[in-house]
């Protein structure tokens, strides 16, 4: 028995203990378990950093080569002209936004907004669509995440989220400076806690806690909407009344919280962490279609669902069987199971259990 990283785990591993979410509300895994992909990835989902595993993991099929079927949809996006002009502005713009925090976090209260947000609407034009930024920032997900490009990416999804759901101009602005502005309050939170690689002290975790409160703190005497403080505050609030730090209810939540929460957490997700890899995007979906309705304003997590699986058409997968094939239809009741071109076969994930995406590249 040996305790391992999350991000280390395994299919085929079993786990030693139960497993139960930092609040010890919810009972996560039991003991004798043994992982499946799904497993490790609800794991993540929960921040649970390790776990005690009794067995070394089991073979697992090798996983087919592209061969010479020619270059994945990632291989070529990632040597286009686009792309490499879409990273030199993400860089840019995450830079930008380091050393504007760092002013304010030094007690500058002098805030352009417009000078902040402006970077994000030029990675959000140059006729790019919802497809091509989703593209741009999964084949970005090789970078350790750091606070400074979480929230550039929140902004930048916070902000197609607003316009999935149809607000107005102002309302998509305000959802971008919420997105933006969200996780301020992390990096008041000492660096040796964030970048843990181990597991999390009750201590620590309360400290990690405390970051809605600092962000909404530092934020109050700024001259910026009260809803994008609340976003700072609330975006770890949830609808049933389980979030932190007010284990405020539904109605009681900011509704840009409420879409900042939704992009934090399928950013958080789908990028590295200290203690994980970026996790597949469909694996998230397939985690917020199990608990997501319970959690997240409904409206607006079914238009993100609905309208995430569809950017992701056309994309090289690989399956958790090895085969690669391309995502050709979604099916609207399973959104995270699509119809997969293996070859000259489709594949409807819908109606083959234990088989889904496990990558895509």
């Amino acid at each position: 028995m040996k305790r391992v990283l999350t991000k280390k785990l395994l299919p085929g591993m079993m786990l030693a203990n139960d497993v139960f979410s930092y609040d010890s509300n919810i009972r996560l895994l039991d003991k004798g378990t043994v992982l499946s992909e799904k497993d490790i990835a609800r794991l993540a989902f929960y921040s649970i950093i390790d776990v005690l595993i009794e067995e070394n993991p089991v073979e697992t099929k090798a996983s087919q080569d592209v061969g010479n079927s020619g270059l994945t949809y990632s291989e070529r996006l990632k040597q286009s002209e686009e792309f490499k002009e879409f990273k030199h502005d993400f860089e840019e713009c995450a830079e930008k936004f380091e050393h504007t925090i760092g002013d304010i976090l030094k007690g500058n209260k002098d805030l352009d907004l417009d000078e902040m947000i402006s970077p994000i609407y030029s990675l959000l034009g140059k006729g790019r669509t919802a497809a091509n930024i989703f593209d741009m920032l999964h084949n970005l997900r090789l970078y350790d995440d750091a606070t400074y490009t979480h929230c550039v990416n929140v902004g930048l999804i916070t902000n197609i989220l607003a316009q999935w759901l149809k607000w107005s101009e102002p309302e998509i602005e305000l959802a971008t400076q919420a997105g933006l502005f969200h996780d301020i309050g992390k990096l008041m939170i000492p660096d040796s806690i964030i970048t843990k690689p181990g597991q999390l002290t009750d201590s620590e975790y309360s400290i990690i806690k405390t970051h809605p409160q600092k962000g909404y703190e530092a934020m109050r005497p700024l001259a910026i909407s009260n809803h994008v403080k609340n976003a700072a505050l609330m975006h770890h609030e949830r609808c049933d009344g389980t979030g932190y730090p007010l284990k405020l209810r539904g109605p009681q939540i900011d509704k840009y919280a409420k879409a900042v929460a939704i992009a934090d957490v399928y950013d958080a997700m789908t990028s590295s962490r200290y203690y994980r890899g970026p996790l597949c995007p469909f694996i998230a979906i397939s985690m917020f279609e199990d608990e997501g309705f319970q959690k997240y304003d409904a409206e607006m997590i079914f238009a993100f669902l609905h309208n995430i699986v569809n950017t992701y058409l056309l994309n090289t997968v690989r399956l958790n069987t090895g085969e690669i094939g391309e995502i050709i239809y979604i099916n609207t009741s399973h959104l995270s199971r699509p119809t997969i071109k293996v070859g000259n076969d489709y594949v409807d994930l819908s109606k083959c259990p234990g088989v889904y995406i496990q990558e895509i590249i």
